[in-house]
Parts: structure tokens; sequence; C-alpha cells
């Protein structure tokens, strides 16, 4: 992804000994804590129509640099995560020797996943090697990021949330208008969905998906207010904020369609439906009367929340599988199985807060340059005040 001040990657296999996560960009001076982080990899493990693996991970991080007593050191943060699963695949992932006579090549390429295309890309044989990092397992090293990120949009006012709006084609209805208040009920949601009284209606869905051995996918909303205008810029096509949400989102494995405001909606709508009318008071400044563009215009933020549309398609894995080729005899066979999810668009919505958080985060350091907390507070107290003299 192409972050202008902040670096982050990720390293490790589902099945693998662990999750490496290495942000740099950071200041100095932030406060932040393990805890902090291990409450979002939490948010992360919940959701209806999850599979067994959730039963078995316990999403914990551990610090191994760049934070001493609390407090971040402006040097690059090491996060680990460990798999607890890794107890039941030494044997299978070990990192050194040959295999043995318990490791079964994966051959059947799934529908879907990376596998077919990874193993010819790679010129890999045994598929595993391509899907065990394809895995969205290595969703909870970005969501240790984004928690850090988060927490640095914190100390400038800026939250970051979610909330599912559907799945498998089903939308109740959201009674709540406001954002924050949204996430607040849908955090009480076993599905995420803001408004808890119809969890009822979706577990009858999911659960008629696992009768038929399907699985299902949705529809979540990101959102962020407190947002101040003036981050990303129109002057270069990687620098706009609304193409650096869309490319983060649909970097989340899965994810197939971002909106952003109304989306696809405003093509069909004219443009007085559609362009947010421009508002100023003494004491308040300039404001919209409307958020129908999501919070961005011209590739710059308008000091509106920002709004996000995501689209998952359907876990590749089924428990009726679709018809594949096995790689080496080149017959028809049933594509293969691995333990996996109905649906995990609850999760995916706190992995889309996760990306939201590292791109504002980025945005925001790239508007205010400095290297410590304090010095980057006095830049944003005097750019405010700018927002308000102008």
């Amino acid at each position: 992804m192409s972050l202008v001040a902040l670096r982050f990657l990720t390293s490790g296999e589902s099945h693998g000994r662990g999750l490496t996560a290495i942000l740099e960009g950071l200041p100095a001076n932030l406060s932040i804590s393990s805890e902090y982080i291990n409450r979002e990899l939490s948010r992360r493990q919940r959701g209806y129509g999850r599979g067994g693996r959730m039963k078995i991970e316990k999403d914990r991080v551990q610090f191994l640099s760049g934070v001493r007593f609390g407090k971040t050191l402006g040097s690059p943060i090491t996060l680990w995560i460990e798999n607890r699963d890794w107890k039941n695949w030494e044997d299978k992932m070990a990192y050194e020797g040959q295999p043995g006579s318990s490791v079964v090549p994966f051959k059947r390429p799934r529908p879907g996943h990376a596998d077919l295309s990874g193993g010819l890309k790679y010129n890999q044989r045994d598929l595993r090697n391509i899907l065990e990092r394809a895995s969205a397992r290595e969703t909870a090293a970005r969501v240790a990021v984004g928690a850090i990120c988060k927490r640095f949009l914190e100390e400038f006012g800026i939250r970051v949330g979610s909330y599912v709006l559907g799945i498998g084609g089903v939308y109740p209805e959201i009674r709540e208008g406001e954002l924050l208040k949204r996430h607040i009920l849908a955090e009480a949601s076993e599905l995420r969905f803001p408004n808890p009284s119809e969890d009822e209606r979706l577990k009858e869905v999911i659960d008629e998906a696992i009768e038929k051995g399907e699985s299902l996918g949705g529809v979540f909303e990101v959102f962020a207010v407190g947002v101040p205008p003036g981050l990303g810029s129109h002057a270069q096509w990687d620098r706009r904020i609304d193409g650096r949400i869309a490319q983060a989102m649909m970097s989340i494995q899965a994810m197939k369609g971002v909106e952003i405001g109304m989306g696809f909606e405003a093509a069909d709508r004219p443009g007085s439906q559609v362009h947010d009318e421009i508002g100023w008071s003494k004491g308040k400044g300039f404001y919209r009367f409307s958020n129908n563009l999501g919070g961005t215009e011209g590739g710059i933020t308008n000091g509106m929340p920002i709004l996000v549309r995501v689209a998952m398609k359907p876990i590749p894995t089924l428990r009726n599988p679709l018809r594949s080729v096995d790689i080496d005899t080149k017959e028809e066979i049933k594509a293969g199985k691995e333990r996996t999810d109905i649906t995990a668009v609850p999760a995916a919505s706190v992995v889309g807060e996760a990306m939201l958080a590292i791109v504002l985060a980025d945005a925001l350091l790239e508007k205010l340059g400095g290297d410590f907390m304090e010095e980057l507070k006095d830049r944003y107290g005097l750019y405010l005040k700018h927002l308000k003299d102008f």
C-alpha cells in the first residue's frame, strides 16, 4: 500500500509459529499498552458464524521493539502474536528439514481462493505454500497495527468505528442515524449489527447456510469522525485520500467492492442531489448541509465524517465443495476443504477499522510532520486555528 509517512509490514503463515508486524513512522511519546491492542484483537475474533479456529486462538500481542515503559520511542515498533494452533501443525509446517509422511500436499485448489493463482505464479506443487499466507489469519497483525494508529488518532479527537449492514443479502432496518451510536450498538451484537434485536433474523440466515454447506458474504460500513479538512491531496493520484482508503479496503482478503459516501447511488442522481452544499457561521466556520460524498472531495477530506461501505464475498471454503481440478492428474475433483468460517463479515468490519485508521494516521502525519507527540499537537493546534480564521 502506498503510504507516505507510515510504513508497515506483516509476516507469518496461518498455521505457522505466529504473526509479526513492523510499524515505522509513528512519533515518540505516544502512550500505548498491549491491553489496548488486545481489546481490538478480541473484537476481531467475535461473531456468529465463525469457525473452530476462533475457539483455539486467543490473540495476545507482545511488543518486541519500539516501546518502552508504555510509550513509543519513534523507532520501528515490532509486534508479535503467537498462533496457539502451531502445536498441532509443527510437523506439517516445519521450517527446516524434509516433509514427513504426515504431510499431505494440498492439490485441489478452491475456486475463489489464491490457491491456484498463487501456485502458478510461484511454481508451487503443494498449494499449502500459498494458502497459508493468503489466509485472512494475517489480518490479526493488521488489527494490531491499526490499534496503535487508532490510539494515535484519539490524541487528535478522531474516532474510528464500524458496523455491519447486512449478511447473505439480508439487510435489516437500521434506526439509529448517528455514526458513533451505531458503532456502540454494534458492539453489543453478535453480528456487529447496529440493531441487536435483529440478530436472530441474521442468525437464521447463517444457520440456513450451514445446513446447505454454503458460506455467506455481506456488507459493512467503516467511518471516522472528527477528521479535519485537508488530509490527502489533489496533486497526484496516489496522494488522494479516497483512493488510499479504497486501496486499503480492497487489500483485505475477500473484499470485492468499496463505496465512499453515496458511492454508486451518486451515479444515478442529478448533481443537485449529490453534492454537499456549503454553509458558514461565525465560530463554527465552514460546514456542510449533508455528507453524500462521505467526507472527501477532490482527494481531500472536507471535515465531514469519512464513510466507507465495503462488500465482502462469501468465504471460498465450502462444506459442499465446488468443482475443481487436481493440479497433478488434471482430473476433475471436488475442491479441497480447510477449517473455516461460514461468514466473517463482523470480523471484517473490525479489520476495516484498522485499515482506515492506518490510512488516516498516515495522512495526518503527512500533514503535520514532526517526530514527537508534543510537536505534532502544537502543529495541529496551529492548523485548527488556521481553519477557524480562514
